[in-house]
């Protein structure tokens, strides 16, 4: 089911006596429609039943909610039209209908000529992401090189009899094979300790760039930023998705597997500026959002000051 923008969540402070200068975000988004001027638009995938069905913990549905919730009060910085298109939910455990009804109204809003922003959700929401602009960008010729660039914890390159928030980059790697795409893939963040040795052989197989969480600190940022910039280099067309797992379970408890180390927000955020500033970004999400889990909506603050970041 895709429903309407809830613009009853966009509420905050409204500053009269400092003008149109002290607006905020939610003094500026307008509900999504078609034949607008292009922008930005937001969209939603209130979805946990691949953490369901990857074994963790359930609540990401309540994710896009939260999200717009966290947005809401956030001072504006930017200058073009800003959309909330909705969300689209998953009914009766339907999982692939919902990423399939996702991924056409994200095309619809490519076709548009808006920057996609997804709100998760469990991260099943990077299948929905990702193959919503493959099967946009497939009708060009030649079709662009797409890259995909994960912060996350995991590489969720399961093996699976269903498809589920472990697997969403495996079932990537797939639709590529059959459509004769390259895999560009590279993960930010791996936590050796949270991916089997299974799953770092899948990745060597299928030729996955990353780095594990210990490398992506400070003090080794000049090496992260080399790798981040070579991979860029490689692509046409940017896919960028963010588990917020990848940070630290001090900064991100409100998720299904918080994480012992992590990468710090600051690294993250400076990661994800500068691939903005490739120019290539068409689609991005965040993911793994649990309100349920989280203490005094500190995971819902930092994911609404990243998403944020990947338009000022």
């Amino acid at each position: 089911m895709i429903s309407n923008a809830p613009m009853h969540l966009w509420q905050g402070r409204i500053d009269l006596a400092e003008g149109l200068a002290a607006r905020r975000w939610h003094q500026w988004v307008q509900p999504w429609a078609e034949q607008q001027p292009a922008g930005i638009a937001l969209l939603g995938l209130a979805c946990d039943e691949g953490v369901k069905r990857n074994q963790g913990r359930t609540g990401a549905s309540q994710g896009p909610a939260a999200l717009r919730a966290a947005l809401a009060n956030l001072a504006w910085h930017g200058t073009g039209p800003l959309y909330d298109a909705g969300d689209v939910t998953c009914t009766d455990h339907h999982l692939e209908s919902a990423q399939q009804r996702y991924a056409e109204r994200l095309g619809l809003l490519l076709e548009q000529g808006h920057l996609a922003l997804g709100l998760g959700g469990g991260h099943e929401i990077a299948f929905a992401s990702f193959s919503g602009l493959a099967d946009h960008l497939r009708r060009q010729q030649p079709c662009p090189r797409i890259g995909i660039l994960n912060f996350d914890a995991h590489f969720d390159l399961r093996h699976a009899p269903q498809s589920s928030s472990g697997t969403p980059f495996r079932q990537i790697a797939e639709y590529c094979r059959q459509a004769g795409m390259p895999f560009e893939y590279c993960c930010l963040g791996v936590s050796e300790l949270s991916n089997t040795q299974a799953l770092f052989e899948q990745a060597r197989e299928l030729d996955v760039r990353y780095l594990l969480d210990r490398q992506m600190q400070g003090w080794n940022l000049p090496a992260v930023e080399a790798c981040l910039d070579a991979f860029l280099d490689g692509i046409d067309v940017l896919y960028m998705t963010l588990c917020l797992d990848v940070l630290p379970a001090s900064q991100a408890p409100g998720v299904s597997a918080p994480s012992a180390y992590g990468v710090d927000v600051q690294v993250v955020e400076h990661l994800v500026r500068r691939a903005r500033a490739s120019g290539k970004l068409r689609v991005a999400d965040i993911a793994e959002l649990n309100p349920g889990l989280d203490q005094d909506q500190r995971t819902a603050r930092v994911a609404a000051r990243l998403l944020a970041s990947l338009i000022h």
